[in-house]
């Protein structure tokens, strides 16, 4: 009767076949539904990722448009994109008519100094000071050897310049000075006491006075001027 009961039980209460038939069933619909949805999200990624590659490949044709808009057709010559041969111009020719040239701009170069300044005159962060403490001096032994104590070289390497006379003194002593100022006196107030009259008629009356050499009683030599070879006719071998 046990044996009976327990199967009764179990068959009823634990492993109830009906029960399971529509949990199988239940789960069969909700795989099916889920297979649909991940179907369903699997295509809109796939669109969205077709959809953003072709507005990628849209924007780089747009900006090789404006990169290349010096390969426009013109009144008088006909671009690479609009061939005469063609009955109609290709697709990248009415591209680049209705886009603009690339404009060069410059790059805002970052001052070395911004970070020094504290973003001023904004102040827009606070100025850090550092708060570390300085180390503790190195406890140095003095060097084997003839050396001189480190204050001493200090001492002497940053003694002050003692310059000598000749480097201390001015190039132009006093005379020179003095002379320099009479030498630009002389050149701000020099006057001529004949004045200059360039016509020819306020000479005509003065007497011509020859020179020391045109005015000698030997005359004016004539080598130099008629002859240029000293002739010495006692010397010839034969009468010339």
């Amino acid at each position: 009767i046990q044996k009976r009961w327990r199967g009764y039980y179990v068959r009823k209460y634990i492993h109830n076949y009906y029960a399971l038939k529509k949990y199988l069933e239940a789960i069969c619909v909700n795989n099916e539904i889920v297979r649909n949805e991940l179907q369903e999200y699997t295509e809109m990624k796939e669109n969205e990722e077709k959809r953003k590659e072709l507005e990628k490949k849209e924007k780089e044709k747009k900006y090789q448009a404006r990169k290349m808009h010096y390969l426009l057709s013109t009144e008088q010559i006909a671009g690479i994109y609009n061939s005469p041969f063609r009955k109609s111009p290709d697709p990248m020719e009415l591209l680049l008519r209705n886009s603009k040239p690339l404009s060069h701009r410059r790059q805002q170069q970052k001052s070395p100094f911004t970070c020094e300044l504290y973003d001023w005159p904004t102040c827009r962060r606070p100025p850090t000071f550092s708060t570390a403490r300085p180390l503790p001096p190195v406890g140095r032994q003095k060097p084997q050897g003839p050396f001189r104590d480190p204050a001493e070289v200090w001492q002497q390497r940053y003694k002050p310049l003692e310059p000598t006379l000749r480097v201390a003194a001015s190039i132009n002593s006093p005379p020179e000075k003095a002379r320099e100022e009479t030498k630009r006196e002389e050149w701000r107030n020099c006057i001529h006491d004949n004045e200059f009259l360039p016509f020819s008629s306020y000479h005509k009356n003065e007497k011509y006075e020859p020179s020391i050499l045109r005015s000698g009683k030997y005359g004016q030599e004539t080598y130099g001027i008629k002859h240029f070879r000293e002739v010495h006719s006692k010397k010839w071998v034969a009468d010339k």
